[in-house]
């Protein structure tokens, strides 16, 4: 089974360029297929989570073209199924895109109830809710959501709680429905952002994404386009706290530092040095930081994706911090991980009390999520001794050359998967 391996004790120090987002190319991608006229889509991260979305497109007749590692050209005039295999929406939540995008498009979609990490209940009623005012007659049966509609027919949606996943996927939807559609109480996320210009790009006509109402008039079909996407506003933000964890001095490049403002505004507060530039920003810890409290809240809030990392900088911090975690019911699960390392967590409900240590040390541990396996992996970056983290596919959804990155910033990380690959790091490492 691949695991990392980690030898901690090392300030990481250097520069580090960050990938397209994740979260936003996942909804772009889907989006790339409301169109018959090609689409090339550039920094387009190379990871797992959109790997296995582009397989799945595939499946249903989408002719993806790699141009480079970071650049597809996506075709989308030969799509000859409706069904998404239930086989990649347990690899991925996301899958459930391609029910806003093909049900926009062509008025029918069947996709296999959503998977993906396991961090709590992440209903899909609002999507559904959203799907039926706009026209569509919505089914679940046999682990399958069916999806169909004569007609979509603008409509006045209010999403009761604010969700991304079903602004993205009803902003697709609507956005070749007959007349305006008016999404209320909706994300305000950078990728929604994202998607919504990608969209836009393609002859759409969307206004207010990045405020909480939405605005969408029809329109009768979209065209080809040449679309950049955003930087990983949640990668960038782990490399920030590799910084403030390790003790570091990193330079993060490719960045938008208005997106990392809530994350800026905590590692200042508990004593680090941010220095923020046009499109990079320098994160320097040279002391023992200082503990706060934060709440996991919508953008522009404290990101849900950083609680981990966050987490794990105030397990080394002086005094007791507060984590309120307000999105997800289920994201402490690597409070016990933290545990064996040497932190002192306790969780309440969806509060974690932290008491701060002086040192963590080396352990044998496991990545229950993607965002709380990476923060594992900077905890073993700062622990004394050697760390194995198993479970990384669960970090390779979301982070592309993870070890590599953190070694050209002086870390001893290495992937291995066989004993006599960690008998020699552990030789190389003394």
């Amino acid at each position: 089974m691949e695991q990392y391996i980690i030898k901690g004790g090392a300030p990481l120090v250097g520069e580090v360029d960050i990938a397209g987002a994740k979260n936003a190319a996942l909804g772009i991608l889907a989006a790339a297929t409301m169109t018959d006229e090609s689409v090339v889509i550039e920094n387009l991260p190379d990871v797992r989570d959109t790997n296995v979305l582009i397989q799945a497109m595939e499946s249903i007749g989408v002719m993806v073209e790699r141009l480079d590692r970071h650049t597809v050209k996506i075709n989308a005039s030969m799509i000859d199924n409706f069904t998404i295999d239930a086989g990649y929406i347990r690899k991925i939540r996301a899958s459930y895109y391609m029910l806003g995008s093909l049900l926009g498009k062509y008025h029918r979609a069947v996709v296999a109830l959503p998977g993906g990490c396991e961090i709590g209940s992440r209903p899909i009623d609002q999507h559904l809710k959203g799907f039926r005012a706009l026209g569509a007659e919505v089914e679940i049966s046999g682990g399958l959501i069916n999806a169909e509609a004569k007609r979509l027919a603008g409509n006045h949606i209010y999403l009761d709680v604010v969700t991304v996943g079903a602004t993205i996927n009803l902003m697709m939807c609507a956005v070749l429905a007959e007349g305006k559609t008016i999404l209320e109480n909706a994300a305000k996320e950078p990728h929604v952002v994202d998607v919504a210009n990608f969209l836009n790009s393609m002859g759409a006509n969307i206004k207010g994404a990045g405020t909480d109402v939405i605005r969408i008039k029809g329109v009768s079909k979209l065209h080809g386009t040449t679309y950049s996407i955003i930087p990983d506003q949640i990668e960038a933000g782990t490399f920030m706290f590799a910084a403030a964890i390790t003790k570091g001095d990193i330079m993060i490049r490719n960045v938008i530092p208005k997106h990392l403002e809530s994350i800026s505004a905590k590692l200042i507060e508990i004593g680090c040095e941010v220095e923020e530039f046009d499109d990079s920003l320098r994160v320097v810890a040279t002391k023992r930081l200082d503990h706060t409290n934060v709440k996991t809240l919508p953008y522009p809030g404290f990101p849900t994706d950083m609680q981990p990392q966050i987490a794990v900088t105030l397990a080394l911090s002086r005094g007791t911090s507060i984590v309120t975690e307000s999105i997800f019911e289920n994201r402490f699960k690597y409070v016990d991980e933290l545990s064996r390392m040497g932190g002192n967590v306790k969780v309440e409900g969806n509060t974690a009390i932290i008491e701060g240590v002086e040192l963590f040390t080396g352990a044998s541990i496991s990545a229950p999520d993607l965002r709380a396996g990476a923060a594992l992996v900077l905890a073993g970056l700062a622990a004394e001794g050697i760390t194995t983290v198993e479970n990384i596919v669960l970090i390779e959804r979301g982070y592309e050359d993870f070890p590599q990155k953190l070694r050209s910033l002086g870390a001893m990380i290495e992937k291995v998967s066989e004993e006599k690959e960690i008998q020699k790091f552990k030789l190389k490492v003394g």
